[in-house]
């Protein structure tokens, strides 16, 4: 899809900063970004309190307007500005979470609310999440053991398994995709 005519427009006001152009972009552009950053962090099984939220919504609009505007004048057209503006929110939330935002992960929750849980649930808990894993090949396993129950990032599961960061993630969504199918295969 090729730049619309009001981006266009908005992006040439901004650029020429246009009285009232910032507030017109952060207006059309506010859902993406708050959307990019909750997909992000669900990806990657991280709970965002509103104030961390808050914060990567900022990082990312700074990093938009961070050196007279660089993002936005790398532009080239060639995808619409909201196909592009989503590959950079996207990098900058990335970015920003491995560099340790202090997000729970989803194994963090678990363990905090283990002691809520009555012993028979976690034991019958435990047998079924080994269940699935024992479906999966021993490197998904590995992986998602280091990821959902060790709470390691995809950089510490690279360091340790020898992989590529790149290769963690969709590994883990393979893995996942396997393990809903095992354990439900209406799912599928």
């Amino acid at each position: 899809m090729a730049l619309s005519e009001i981006d266009r427009n908005l992006l040439t006001r901004c650029l020429a900063n246009k009285q009232g152009a910032w507030r017109d972009f952060v207006d059309r552009y506010m859902g993406l970004v708050v959307h990019v950053v909750n997909n992000s962090a669900s990806v990657r099984s991280m709970r965002l309190s509103a104030s961390d939220r808050e914060d990567l919504v900022a990082e990312v609009f700074f990093a938009f307007i961070d050196n007279d505007y660089a993002v936005l004048r790398h532009f080239r057209g060639q995808s619409s500005l909201a196909t592009y503006l989503t590959v950079v929110a996207r990098r900058v939330v990335v970015r920003a979470l491995l560099a340790g935002k202090n997000a729970p992960t989803l194994s963090e929750i678990a363990h905090a609310n283990h002691d809520s849980t009555n012993a028979e649930q976690r034991i019958a808990d435990r047998e079924e999440v080994e269940r699935l894993l024992g479906k999966l090949d021993s490197a998904e396993a590995n992986v998602v053991r280091m990821y959902h129950l060790e709470g390691k990032s995809y950089d510490e599961i690279s360091r340790q398994t020898g992989m590529s960061a790149g290769s963690v993630g969709p590994i883990l969504s393979r893995a996942r995709s396997k393990m809903r199918l095992k354990a439900d295969p209406t799912v599928g």
